[in-house]
């Protein structure tokens, strides 16, 4: 039987080291930047050594990458949770869903900068785990569709899964372009933000009902 330490064995310390190094990751990625961060500087922040964090992981991409599916996770569950609870029609339920997506990202601006501002481009896996985020998002929406529209026939589907790659594609521009300019603190730029989203998502859903 393994040794326990403050309460835990050793995979429960495992555990709560890659939280804490995910959580200095965090800050330091929002504050500098990807390229503005080091390894050294995340160990030091999260009080671990750097041992412990390449028994974690291989590289600061593997981190980044890791914070990005920690991130993603609990967004989608978050997402999950909030269509259960869905008990109106499409026209009332949409914009509330979007305004939980909205904030999900936004009350934490770190969440913000690390998510849409720096992904792209830093490499070809973390882009892929992009793809996979808007994968996910699209199949959200197909699922909520479905509930409202019913299931469609099997030849329709491509049709739909397309248009809601295209969607969740341009609702995740907004918020990057959005995020540009934007005072993440300021309450009406926010609700501005989740009115031009929830714009945008009737206006492909009317052309998608033609």
């Amino acid at each position: 039987m393994g040794r326990t330490i403050r309460g835990l064995d050793a995979g429960q310390r495992r555990a709560e080291r890659r939280e804490q190094l995910l959580d200095a990751a965090l800050k330091l990625f929002a504050a500098n930047g990807y390229l503005g961060t080091s390894i050294e500087q995340i160990c030091s922040t999260a009080y671990i050594g750097t041992k412990s964090f390449y028994e974690l992981f291989t590289s600061r991409e593997e981190c980044y990458l890791a914070l990005l599916r920690r991130t993603s996770e609990r967004l989608e569950e978050r997402m999950a949770e909030a269509a259960a609870e869905a008990t109106g029609n499409e026209r009332q339920e949409a914009p509330r869903l979007l305004a939980i997506f909205v904030h999900a990202l936004v009350d934490d601006p770190r969440i913000t900068k690390v998510t849409f501002g720096m992904a792209s481009g830093i490499s070809e896996s973390v882009e892929r785990q992009r793809r996979t985020n808007r994968r996910w998002a699209a199949g959200f929406l197909i699922q909520l569709w479905d509930r409202y529209d019913g299931p469609q026939p099997e030849e329709q589907r491509a049709a739909r899964h397309s248009v809601a790659i295209g969607l969740i594609g341009g609702m995740f521009d907004l918020v990057s372009d959005w995020l540009l300019d934007a005072d993440l603190t300021a309450p009406r730029q926010v609700e501005a933000l989740i009115d031009d989203l929830t714009t945008f998502y009737i206006t492909v859903r009317r052309g998608l009902a033609t």
